[in-house]
């Protein structure tokens, strides 16, 4: 009997980087598109990939994750600067993703989306009941290390890199940092992320970030320590930095933190993710929108 295996795609990463993958350095008009004037060029990457995650992984289970719109996160509510640097879509993408949902629903894969929740909660939310109710795997696709946090005994994350993907385990995860994967939410309270505008704690870099949650554990341990007036002197170039951005870090360590206990998801029926191919259901979808997707085989 196949091991269930449960495949959950962060939607927006896989479609954005197929989409600037294909269209750097082109115009709109040199884009891909079908006979009916459908961008296609980001699409084509995406399905390709699914395809052959399905295939080579033997997957059982799929749901496809999208994030809401950024002003309708969340973190909002608590951070009204939360990924306000980040630039509008492309038109093109965005016209994309609209075709890649009505793909997705034709061919029977699963969509969640679960405002105001962003995709990382909903695939947190499901990675966590998958590992704690099934004796399968879960493979989360993307590129996107802030969901390194959720990796377990059960959940695996796929990267794709250069040297091709890498199955990442917590074990590597491990190896690799030398602390927990749920300790990896204290690095970035610390480091902030510029990409979604959470600040971090100013002053407080890469070469410090890791080395002190892997001495005092957590954030709070470090400012418990800082409390005690025994902190490490090897760090005391920071003990300044870390007084003055205290609050900061403490509002990044909530911003980067996956959100795992989601109402509408509670008491997940995974009977409705299952997927079982259909060859013909699925060369028909592809061909309706003239997409030409090779099954079964690696996208060079």
């Amino acid at each position: 009997m196949t091991q269930p295996t449960l495949l959950l795609i962060d939607g927006f990463n896989l479609l954005s980087r197929g989409y600037f993958a294909t269209s750097y350095g082109r115009s709109d008009d040199q884009l891909s598109k079908n006979s009916d004037g459908l961008y296609t060029n980001a699409l084509r990457v995406f399905f390709q990939k699914l395809m052959n995650l399905i295939h080579e992984h033997d997957v059982t289970h799929a749901a496809v994750a999208w994030d809401v719109k950024r002003e309708d996160s969340v973190r909002r509510q608590y951070a009204p600067t939360y990924k306000e640097t980040r630039n509008d879509l492309p038109a093109p993408l965005i016209e994309q993703y609209e075709t890649c949902t009505r793909i997705l629903e034709d061919m029977g894969i699963l969509q969640v989306t679960v405002p105001p929740y962003e995709a990382d909660d909903a695939i947190g939310a499901l990675s966590c009941q998958w590992s704690n109710r099934n004796d399968g795997r879960c493979l989360i696709y993307s590129n996107d290390r802030d969901l390194l946090q959720l990796l377990d005994e059960r959940t695996t994350q796929i990267i794709a890199s250069k040297k091709g993907e890498i199955l990442y385990t917590h074990t590597h995860f491990e190896e690799e940092y030398g602390i927990t994967p749920t300790q990896w939410i204290d690095v970035k309270a610390l480091l902030g992320d510029k990409s979604d505008n959470i600040p971090g704690c100013p002053g407080v870099g890469e070469k410090s970030a890791l080395p002190l949650i892997q001495q005092y554990g957590s954030v709070e341990g470090v400012y418990n320590q800082l409390e005690t007036g025994e902190f490490d002197p090897a760090y005391k170039r920071y003990q300044k930095k870390l007084i003055a951005g205290r609050e900061s870090a403490i509002l990044s360590k909530k911003l980067a933190t996956i959100i795992c206990e989601i109402p509408d998801l509670e008491d997940t029926d995974f009977t409705t993710y299952t997927f079982e191919m259909d060859h013909e259901r699925v060369e028909s979808v592809f061909q309706s929108v003239e997409l030409k997707i090779k099954l079964h085989t690696t996208l060079l």
